[in-house]
């Protein structure tokens, strides 16, 4: 069995480049909402760590379906804060 080794850089990258949102948002709202998934499953990927401490990230088709989802959370919170008179 092959073992995978990510750089620490490659680990850090997801969770680095949504280090502004971090706090923000709730991780296991969207994790289930987006991706029908616990928030644990998407924390231990932006971790870059899976739930038996072996290396894990992000498929392309996971990356593409999380790009959308924040892209939809930030039209749903424009269009909140639009409706605010």
């Amino acid at each position: 069995m092959a073992t995978m080794v990510l750089k620490d850089s490659q680990q850090a990258t997801m969770k680095k480049q949504l280090e502004d949102l971090l706090v923000s948002i709730s991780w296991r709202d969207l994790a289930n909402r987006y991706f029908g998934k616990s928030g644990s499953w998407l924390y231990h990927k932006l971790d870059g760590v899976d739930g038996n401490k072996k290396p894990t990230e992000f498929s392309f088709e996971e990356r593409y379906q999380l790009k959308g989802a924040l892209v939809d959370l930030a039209d749903r919170i424009r269009r909140a804060a639009d409706s605010i008179e």
